[in-house]
């Protein structure tokens, strides 16, 4: 049996301490309700998740979802704000890159068989004026 509260808290603890953000909260926001001066910013949105029964009698396999939202604002007219951003996406890839084992467990073995940046990240590269936004989608293998 899974905690799902104490495997999104070890996702969120990585992620908001992958760098120096502004604003970081798992209470979503949208971009345009985040000022210039909280940015850049991190938000995490849990998606649900998927259970499977891999044998009859086997315990509820489940994988779970997350987005992470990255913000950034530049007020340079010369600096293009997804160079605010690329930074910002190394820095989360850093956070949940594996361990040497070459497993993202989140610190919860009994619980995780690995975390990761799975699926399309969806950016603006900056097409929304001085404002970037990234969406990076995480999925959660359980054991």
């Amino acid at each position: 049996m899974i905690e799902r509260e104490r495997i999104y808290s070890a996702l969120w603890a990585l992620a908001s301490a992958s760098t120096n953000f502004a604003s970081a909260n798992r209470r979503m926001r949208h971009w345009s309700e985040v000022s210039p001066a909280e940015q850049p910013a991190l938000f995490m949105a849990e998606r649900g998740g998927e259970a499977e029964i891999k044998a009859l009698g086997a315990p509820i396999v489940w994988t779970l979802y997350a987005d992470f939202y990255l913000y950034a604002h530049s007020n340079d007219p010369y600096v293009a704000p997804s160079t605010i951003l690329n930074p910002l996406l190394d820095a989360l890839e850093q956070a949940l890159a594996p361990a040497a084992t070459g497993v993202q467990n989140l610190g919860l073995p009994n619980m995780v068989q690995h975390a990761f940046i799975s699926g399309k990240v969806e950016t603006d590269e900056g097409v929304l004026g001085d404002q970037a936004v990234a969406i990076v989608p995480i999925v959660i293998l359980c054991a």
